[in-house]
């Protein structure tokens, strides 16, 4: 008999429950939070369905909606050209599809951001990690868990904000341009509502996960769900973005592969 193929053995694997599949998106509603900007600047459009008929004299057999969307609402793919550092690379649709599919590190830092929101992630957090579980992978995700998807029931709570600005953990600028410039990972992906830390409008550069990671031909995934299903290592990453034309990112519906047993 033949050696049984590597995608039959996917397959198997997932019928037979040895290989899990864990949904990483956030469900996509009106009430979904979405980042705020300062008045001066453009808003993402909060989600909104628009019902064309339902099983009525607009359409008696079928029921459908037209919905209204920013690219960067709720779990989403940030491209390389959402960013002016990234402006001449690639859009959403031009993303090659073998990068949509890769392996995930998750390193857990949700004590120290229940401790202080503000939590920032340096470059011996990161190299520590490596210590104790391999080097990150060559092509893969960097996934920051945080806990913070239990606060994503409440646009308030999400964001996180006061009178100085929203309160989310994120990289430092230092570890942000080591992730983006010296790390072997394609992308960024994290559990609040943009890739930076909520105080990274005062960071030099401002936004710095975006500045790097754009510039550097990579990627970011956020608003990410039930990473604490996941492996420190061993998980792949199935990230599946609307090919949006000249798009900067798409919502997505992000799913990992997590053997059992």
């Amino acid at each position: 008999m033949p050696e049984p193929s590597v995608l039959a053995a996917l397959v198997s694997g997932l019928r037979g429950g040895s290989i899990e599949v864990v949904d990483l998106t956030s469900p996509l509603s009106s009430s979904t939070p979405v980042i705020q900007l300062p008045p001066q600047f453009g808003q993402t459009a909060v989600f909104e369905l628009e019902e064309i008929s339902r099983y009525d004299d607009r359409g008696p057999a079928w029921y459908w909606n037209n919905f209204r969307s920013g690219e960067h609402t709720g779990t989403h793919f940030d491209a390389p050209n959402h960013w002016v550092t990234g402006k001449d690379l690639a859009d959403v649709a031009s993303v090659p599809a073998r990068d949509l599919i890769a392996p995930a590190a998750v390193l857990d830092f949700t004590p120290e951001a229940g401790e202080n929101p503000d939590f920032l992630v340096e470059i011996d957090h990161v190299k520590a990690w490596e210590a104790e579980n391999g080097p990150l992978p060559d092509g893969g995700w960097l996934l920051l868990r945080t806990g913070w998807d239990a606060r994503s029931h409440s646009q308030e709570a999400f964001l996180n904000a006061d009178d100085n600005g929203p309160h989310t953990p994120g990289l430092s600028p230092e570890c942000a341009r080591w992730v983006a410039e010296e790390s072997p990972v394609l992308g960024l992906g994290v559990e609040t509502v943009g890739t930076d830390a909520g105080a990274a409008h005062s960071f030099d550069p401002a936004f710095p996960c975006h500045s790097y990671l754009m510039g550097s031909d990579k990627y970011g995934l956020t608003q990410l769900q039930n990473l604490a299903a996941l492996p420190p290592t061993g998980a792949v990453v199935v990230a599946g973005p609307l090919p949006i034309v000249t798009g900067s990112g798409a919502p997505a519906r992000v799913l990992a592969l997590v053997e059992r047993g």
